[in-house]
């Protein structure tokens, strides 16, 4: 059974590295200094575990007006979810779901209002599916073709909307 913790560095931050090192530096060549970026002691950070094996990370910041997709300047209090990742043998098990539910319940009682997220395309359906709006074109990050998605966290709980499509876990 899947059980998301929020980490810290002191307990359970080096399990989500350890994902995020096997996902995006070995599995997808992104360069070690572009997924370590330092902004990881900023950010709430969330780790996916299968007993006690980590299965699957995601990290959480908040973002000022000038890093906002909307280019308002709103005084919403806006999150950018990050790192989202999930060991090969578990997707489709349900643990990208897992974890964004918990990132947006432990945001929530945060009181963020907005959630932002650059999805790598080929799961840009998968955050459709958790209530999240295409907000850009394509574009790339460490060489990797993505989109720019927003959800506001004002509306309904669409996390656990019951569709449990795994298939589109990233």
């Amino acid at each position: 059974m899947t059980e998301v913790r929020q980490v810290t560095p002191e307990d359970g931050l080096e399990d989500g590295f350890a994902v995020r090192r096997e996902v995006f530096i070995e599995e997808q060549g992104v360069s070690e200094s572009e997924e370590m970026d330092g902004r990881d002691e900023e950010a709430a950070q969330f780790v996916a575990y299968d007993d006690d094996y980590p299965v699957g990370t995601a990290r959480l910041r908040t973002v000022d007006d000038s890093e906002g997709e909307d280019g308002t300047g709103s005084a919403e209090r806006v999150g950018k979810v990050e790192r989202v990742a999930v060991r090969a043998d578990y997707r489709g098990e349900g643990v990208g779901r897992a974890l964004m539910e918990r990132v947006e319940s432990w945001a929530r009682s945060e009181g963020f209002d907005v959630l932002e997220l650059h999805a790598q395309t080929h799961v840009e359906a998968f955050y459709g599916k958790l209530g999240y709006e295409t907000t850009s074109g394509v574009f790339q990050e460490a060489g990797i073709d993505h989109v720019a998605m927003r959800k506001s966290l004002a509306g309904p709980d669409t996390a656990n909307d019951g569709d449990d499509e795994a298939s589109d876990d990233p």
